[in-house]
C-alpha cells in the first residue's frame, strides 16, 4: 500500500465515527434521535431534489460534496446543540482545531480541497454555501414538524433564537424559508411547542404573528 492511499483509508477509518456521533434531532418518526453520518446523508439527497429552488444557480455537485463533509468536524468537536448558550461560546475553536486535524489526515491535495470546502460552507458566502446552510436549517424544522414539535416543547425552545438562526434559510432559498416559517414554525408558535417570546428582531414577523392571532 503507497503512503497516499493508506492516509485516505485511514481517513475513511476515522470517517466512519461520523456515524457514533448523535445529533439532537431526532428521526422523524421520533423513535431516536439521528446521527451525524444519517444527518448528511439525507441532506445531500435534499440538496438534489431541491436544487431548483435556490435562490441563485448552484453547482449541485459541489453542494452535495460540502453537506457530506459540512459536520466531519464534529467527530472531534461533537454536536453542538443549535440553542445551546454555553456551548456556541467553544464552538468555533472547537470545530478549527478539529478541521485541522481531521482534514490534515489527507493527502495534501485532498486535504486542501475538502478543507476549502469546509471553510466556504462556515463562511456562506458562496451560492452553494447559502443554500447547504439553508437546507441545515430547513431539515431539522422538518423533522420537528414531524414529531409534532415535542423536541422544542420539551426544551422550552423561542421564537426569537430560532428566527436568527433559521434566516440563513431565506438566504439560500426564499421559498423554503417561507414554507419553515409560515407553515411550520409559526403553526407551532401558535400551539404552543416554541415559546412566543416576541423577541424576533423583526417586525414583520410581529406584526405577521398578531395577524394571525385575530
Amino acid at each position: 500500500m503507497n503512503d497516499r492511499l493508506r492516509q485516505q483509508i485511514d481517513f475513511l477509518s476515522v470517517l466512519d465515527r461520523e456515524k457514533q456521533i448523535e445529533r439532537q434531532t431526532r428521526l422523524t418518526d421520533g423513535s431516536r434521535r439521528e446521527n451525524d453520518a444519517e444527518h448528511a446523508w439525507h441532506l445531500a439527497v435534499s440538496a438534489l431534489i431541491l436544487a431548483e429552488y435556490a435562490n441563485e444557480a448552484i453547482d449541485v455537485f459541489k453542494t452535495v460534496a460540502m453537506l457530506l463533509f459540512h459536520d466531519v468536524v464534529e467527530i472531534e468537536a461533537g454536536d453542538t446543540y443549535a440553542y445551546d448558550i454555553e456551548g456556541q461560546k467553544t464552538q468555533k475553536e472547537r470545530e478549527q482545531k478539529a478541521a485541522d486535524h481531521l482534514y490534515g489526515m489527507l493527502p495534501k491535495d485532498q486535504a486542501q480541497k475538502f478543507r476549502a470546502l469546509w471553510d466556504e460552507f462556515e463562511s456562506g458566502d458562496t451560492p452553494e454555501a447559502r443554500f447547504a446552510r439553508a437546507l441545515d436549517r430547513f431539515q431539522p424544522t422538518m423533522q420537528n414538524v414531524a414529531q409534532d414539535g415535542r423536541d422544542w416543547r420539551a426544551r422550552g425552545v423561542k421564537l426569537g433564537p430560532m428566527l436568527a438562526r433559521n434566516e440563513a434559510t431565506g438566504q439560500g432559498s426564499e421559498i423554503l424559508w417561507d414554507v419553515s416559517l409560515n407553515e411550520w414554525i409559526l403553526p407551532n408558535v401558535r400551539n404552543g411547542n416554541i415559546v412566543d417570546d416576541r423577541v424576533t428582531g423583526n417586525q414583520s414577523i410581529d406584526v405577521q404573528l398578531m395577524g394571525d392571532e385575530n
